[in-house]
């Protein structure tokens, strides 16, 4: 990505996260990105456009975080799929937690169709399609049973501010993977 077109995505992530997408203006972007309205433009379309691009970064990232304490977890754990909790541990007590954009964005752009809300879904499915990977089952309920505590942990992290959600999912995971 142009460095430009990135210091916007930057931004605009920083920017989406402290005050939400609806809230957060083009022009707030742009003075805090201290970039002109043509070079926005020239990048983005629109501000849904930027919202996807922040969007896809942020993808990109959490799916790397996942896989590499996955991968991490599969050399001292019978089941490597739990260090998706690991991960959640770590970003709800590091100064970048402010709750998951895909579920903010999924609420504050709530039409089923609209494309925002359609690429907060495939993230979440994209999530418990990894899970179900590590599973390698073929039945995607226990993967489906994983993503609802990955998800729970993230509310509960974000709403209430249980910082050790992801800790007591992991617990609850740990049984349910033993059990079966």
């Amino acid at each position: 990505m142009q460095p430009r077109k990135q210091h916007l995505v930057d931004t605009a992530l920083t920017l989406f996260n402290q005050f939400g997408y609806h809230a957060t203006g083009i022009d707030l972007i742009l003075a805090q990105s201290k970039v002109s309205k043509a070079t926005l433009y020239k990048h983005f379309r629109s501000k849904d456009e930027l919202i996807l691009a922040v969007l896809d970064q942020r993808h990109n990232q959490i799916l790397s975080m996942i896989n590499s304490k996955i991968e991490h977890t599969a050399l001292k754990s019978t089941h490597p799929v739990l260090g998706i909790f690991d991960a959640l541990d770590e970003w709800f007590n590091s100064d970048d937690f402010y709750g998951c954009n895909f579920i903010n964005a999924s609420a504050e752009y709530a039409a089923s169709l609209d494309p925002i809300h359609v690429f907060a879904a495939r993230h979440k499915q994209a999530v418990v399609d990894l899970i179900k990977t590590q599973l390698a089952a073929t039945d995607t309920s226990q993967a489906e049973q994983i993503s609802l505590l990955v998800e729970g942990a993230i509310v509960m992290a974000h709403t209430r501010g249980v910082k050790n959600s992801a800790i007591t999912a992991k617990k609850m995971a740990q049984f349910l993977l033993n059990a079966s």
